[in-house]
């Protein structure tokens, strides 16, 4: 059996390679598309192994887990992508350990995580999450609402609004994945025709991540084709 660093190599090896692959077939710069390593209910040392390979995007779905693994690897440089459902009893945390949220989807929140946000601290990368299609236990702001949403979140002091964010249904086919896709970037870029300067698409994950990049995303969310099953 090969060691455990060599296996997460292995895996990022794999994962990079299919990014430079789509991104090319797409007549996109691979370098364009960042890979952030989807590590919730893996344990910190598999965090660490991946860091080993040179890895430093870790994403987290669940705060309390999030913060014992944050505070076991304070000695890595690594940065930490919030990608969980927020809720307003959690922002505080949030705020003050987490270098980029994904899940932002109203304005009571957005105006949490400013006013928590520490001022020693950057200004916290926030994702708008979108919800593309009326499906139970997903957040999302409704794309009717996107624009008053992105206003606000761009006039907030302690956050700077990067783009947008999916978690669209499982699809088989690639058509079928690109159509959310697809939908997000045309979102995002009516907010940047409004004046908006956003950069960033969050979408993409092990299943559908060659869709998510033919449609332009620069973050795609990885977790299975790099770690495993989850335990």
């Amino acid at each position: 059996m090969l060691p455990a660093p060599q296996i997460y190599a292995d895996a990022r090896a794999s994962v990079l390679a299919r990014i430079t692959a789509a991104a090319r077939q797409a007549g996109r710069d691979p370098a364009s598309v960042r890979l952030l390593a989807v590590a919730k209910q893996q344990p910190a040392a598999a965090i660490r192994a991946l860091a080993g390979t040179g890895h430093a995007d870790f994403g987290e779905n669940y705060l309390q887990e999030a913060l014992g693994k944050i505070e076991e690897l304070a000695e890595l440089s690594l940065t930490w992508h919030f990608i969980g459902q927020l809720q307003s009893n959690k922002s505080a945390d949030v705020a003050a350990h987490f270098q980029w949220v994904h899940t932002v989807d109203r304005e009571r929140i957005a105006r949490r995580l400013s006013a928590q946000r520490p001022y020693h601290a950057p200004p916290l990368q926030v994702l708008l999450q979108v919800k593309l299609e009326d499906e139970a236990g997903k957040g999302g702001v409704d794309p009717q609402g996107l624009a008053d949403l992105a206003a606000c979140v761009a006039e907030l002091p302690r956050l700077q609004l990067r783009g947008l964010m999916c978690i669209p249904p499982s699809c088989e086919s690639e058509a079928a994945q690109r159509r959310p896709f697809r939908r997000l970037r045309e979102l995002l870029e009516g907010l940047n025709r409004a004046g908006h300067a956003l950069d960033t698409l969050s979408m993409g994950m092990s299943a559908d991540l060659e869709a998510a990049i033919a449609e332009g995303s620069t973050i795609v969310r990885v977790g299975t084709a790099l770690f495993g099953e989850r335990r």
